[in-house]
């Protein structure tokens, strides 16, 4: 029991850091305001591909099924039916892990800006100079993780009876871990610490990674909520990776009582 109030108390601390941020927009408003542009850009590119899709869902689930011209009718259109509707599933899912990722890989130099403001504020630290926040490298393994994430979640909701809602609990869960891990990834390296590092370090907080990830899906649910949760998640996430560095520094030894 102790243990799970434990995951409790951390996800929660987590989940916190997100309010947290949003506090920032009161203290830099102007820094926080450019961070919604990406989202912004990100949230219309995927809605007009979206409603693109809409409109030609029907269309696409005949060519990709030409074999069923030759079928009876009623069953030529439950098939097509149920090819359309997995079709949208898929978008649905993969709408998730795409926003997050296109957020993110165009907001590298706004985001730079905030951290920078957040690490300014939080004080005890100077940014060492960074040419790039994500190599061409990091950003291929970005946008492969997230494939990799939606193939895994669109194909949990496949499986009948608990699959939509094992989906529907996945899902946030995966997202939630993908920005995390690419959001802290600035406060790291300017740190010096490497990958595998990184990796250890959200291991061993790995509760308050997933609160902090998940709060953040969970405000892309609130219409508009998605824009303007990105700035704020910025700033929590420098939070996030300041408290998991500390946590994993050994604690200081306690002074020897002198000898009278």
């Amino acid at each position: 029991m102790r243990r799970v109030r434990g995951v409790v108390s951390e996800l929660l601390a987590g989940a916190a850091l997100v309010p947290r941020g949003f506090g920032f927009w009161r203290r830099r408003p102007g820094v926080m305001a450019l961070g919604m542009v990406p989202a912004v850009i990100a949230a219309a590119l995927i809605g007009s591909v979206l409603i693109a899709l809409g409109l030609n869902v029907e269309a696409l689930a005949q060519a990709i099924t030409p074999f069923a011209d030759g079928w009876a009718e009623r069953d030529r259109g439950v098939l097509r039916t149920l090819l359309a509707l997995v079709i949208v599933a898929g978008a649905i899912i993969g709408t998730v892990y795409t926003f997050t990722t296109l957020t993110l890989l165009i907001g590298d130099p706004f985001y730079e800006r905030i951290w920078r403001a957040a690490e300014g504020e939080l004080g005890e630290f100077t940014p060492s100079p960074l040419r790039f926040w994500r190599s061409l490298g990091d950003g291929l393994l970005l946008v492969l993780r997230a494939m990799g994430f939606a193939l895994i979640t669109w194909i949990v909701g496949l499986i009948p009876v608990v699959g939509s809602v094992t989906a529907a609990v996945l899902g946030p869960v995966l997202a939630g871990h993908l920005i995390a891990r690419e959001l802290t990834t600035r406060p790291f390296e300017a740190r010096g610490i490497t990958a595998s590092e990184r990796a250890r370090l959200l291991r061993g907080s790995r509760a308050r990674e997933l609160g902090f990830g998940i709060a953040t899906q969970l405000f892309f649910l609130i219409p508009g909520g998605a824009i303007a949760v990105m700035p704020a998640a910025v700033v929590g996430a420098t939070r996030l990776a300041r408290s998991v560095i500390e946590r994993a520094q050994p604690a200081a030894p306690a002074p020897e009582p002198s000898a009278d």
